[in-house]
């Protein structure tokens, strides 16, 4: 090949992946948004679930009987998907024979109905015996338990693990190719039927609990359903092939072998998460616990994510270049960047945890005393999250090291000590101990992996360390101040509305004076101590939507 023709070969390769990569940052954006939208939706879910059930007995078995079928579709489908089926898939259509592509597919699919369906199987057979295990791990005798409603909702909604799994098995199929707004539509038309079904339904059914879990799966049928059209588009070929010629394809056995580390992993979270599930079941405070975590990720969504999205990428890049001041740079910009978004808001909301709750979830048998009960288990596991945002941005870091054993050891240790301090603890204060066990664990998974960290002698690691420490103290301190105004006119404020019935007036309106009045505070206190995080983290944004708006 002549100079010329390879130059202009190379030219047109960089021309088509620069256009691809503009693609993949439209597909991605685009992702963003649904995402966005798919968890203010899931917020009105939840809203629509306490209205209907509040934290009756009623509401724990149906948290509990979803929470059930979910705990395998973490293993089974997303964990699978995202950690083998994807890798793998990405790999064959690369090398772009099809009909290699077509029996992996057809294998993957062979595999993971047989699996889902046993499991299902196995799930609706022993839904009593299932119900009777978390009712087992009561602390409270006083708590009524309908064992038999729970077994009922849980053979109603365990065949949500099939639907799902076909979900995310067609979601790994377009991901691999690029395509990636129809897995955003999914979780949105979820939602959907999650608000929509059940206010249909609710009249026909003996209860609301069974008017939602039907909702759910008609939920995971759309999930799958709204993907169908962009594979058909994509030529995508599958079918049922012998269980022999499943197991026995290479890229079938490829994909156990790249899960096996990541289920056993994922298997000590999962157990965790069934003890906790079930523990708060056993004190009549699992769907109080469920609405607390659902607010605790919203505000994770909402601020860490987006920040992670500015500051991390560059990390990967940089340690593969080996620039280790740089790296550490960025780094410590990171975490500081999370620590000034994250602990305003957890000062702000400990002090205004009742109004929240009761803005957004008290109507219908969401009572105040359901109010009550959520707001304080609120309160314990914002005590874990500055520890929970910082682990969501060192971790990340591990991996662009290439090290994934560290973060995985510290997450076993963390799950381990909540699973222990959660049974202990809740003996003694209920829902409130197993909230304050997660914050625990957290704390202590951010402490492991500082120290791992440093033993990987990265240039300047320490120092970046103890300086986020200080800016942590010193945002702890501002936060503080800002509260202040807050707590001495906020019991003021609140007399003035306690006479209306109207939730957006009782609880919205003091919540939105008190956020006015900290976050003119707030600000004021960043401006006066001129805080260089505060005007490091405005310049990165301005510079990202620059560039966005370029492309």
């Amino acid at each position: 090949m002549s100079d010329e023709s390879e130059a202009a070969s190379l030219t047109a390769d960089d021309s088509a992946g620069q256009t691809r990569g503009q693609a993949m940052m439209r597909e991605s954006g685009k992702l963003s948004l649904l995402t966005m939208v798919s968890r203010i939706l899931g917020l009105l879910r939840e809203m629509t679930r306490a209205t209907l059930m509040g934290t009756s007995p009623l509401g724990e078995s149906f948290t509990v009987a979803y929470n059930t079928p979910n705990l395998f579709r973490k293993l089974l489908a997303e964990g699978a998907m995202s950690t083998a089926f994807i890798p793998t898939m990405k790999g064959y259509f690369a090398a772009g024979d099809d009909k290699s592509s077509q029996d992996f597919l057809s294998a993957t699919f062979t595999v993971l109905s047989l699996v889902t369906g046993l499991v299902v199987a196995a799930g609706i057979a022993g839904a009593y015996y299932i119900a009777a295990t978390y009712g087992i791990m009561s602390a409270d005798a006083s708590v009524a338990h309908d064992i038999g409603e729970t077994a009922f909702l849980i053979r109603l909604m365990f065949p949500y693990l099939a639907l799902v799994s076909v979900a995310a098995f067609f979601q790994g199929i377009l991901n691999a190719h690029g395509v990636f707004v129809p897995s955003g539509i999914g979780p949105i038309l979820f939602n959907l039927s999650f608000l929509l079904v059940p206010p249909l339904l609710v009249l026909w059914v003996p209860n609301p609990a069974r008017a939602m879990a039907l909702g759910v799966l008609v939920g995971g049928l759309l999930q799958a359903a709204c993907q169908l059209p962009a594979l058909i588009k994509l030529g995508v070929r599958f079918r049922f092939v012998g269980l022999k010629s499943a197991f026995g394809n290479p890229g079938m056995k490829r994909v156990l072998l790249l899960m096996l580390p990541t289920l056993l992993g994922m298997a000590v979270y999962e157990l965790n998460a069934f003890v906790s599930t079930g523990l708060a079941y056993g004190v009549g405070a699992a769907t109080s616990i469920q609405l607390s975590l659902r607010l605790q990720e919203l505000i994770l969504g909402l601020f860490v994510v987006s920040i992670g999205t500015v500051m991390l990428p560059e990390l990967a890049g940089l340690a593969i270049g080996q620039a280790w001041e740089r790296f550490v740079d960025r780094f410590k910009r990171s975490m500081e960047a999370v620590v000034l978004v994250t602990m305003p808001v957890v000062v702000f909301a400990s002090l205004q945890r009742q109004n929240i709750v009761a803005l957004l979830f008290q109507s219908g048998a969401f009572t105040a005393e359901s109010v009550r009960l959520t707001a304080e288990i609120f309160l314990y596991h914002c005590l874990g999250l500055l520890f929970i945002a910082l682990n969501r941005i060192i971790a990340p870091a591990f991996y662009a090291l290439k090290d994934t054993r560290n973060p995985a050891w510290a997450g076993s240790a963390a799950f381990l000590l909540n699973m222990l301090l959660a049974w202990q603890f809740s003996r003694h204060f209920q829902g409130y101990g197993i909230a304050l066990a997660l914050s625990v664990a957290s704390a202590l998974n951010t402490v492991i992996l500082v120290l791992m960290f440093l033993r990987k002698k990265v240039a300047g690691a320490g120092p970046a360390f103890l300086a986020v420490l200080l800016y942590s103290l010193k945002l702890l301190l501002l936060s503080v101040l800002a509260a202040v105004p807050v707590w001495l006119l906020g019991p003021v404020v609140q007399r003035g509305f306690a006479g209306f019935s109207s939730r957006l007036l009782f609880a919205g309106a003091p919540l939105l004076i008190a956020t006015l009045m900290y976050g003119v505070v707030g600000i004021a206190l960043l401006l006066l101590t001129r805080d260089p995080v505060a005007a490091y983290l405005l310049n990165a944004l301005q510079r990202r939507k620059k560039r966005s708006n370029r492309n």
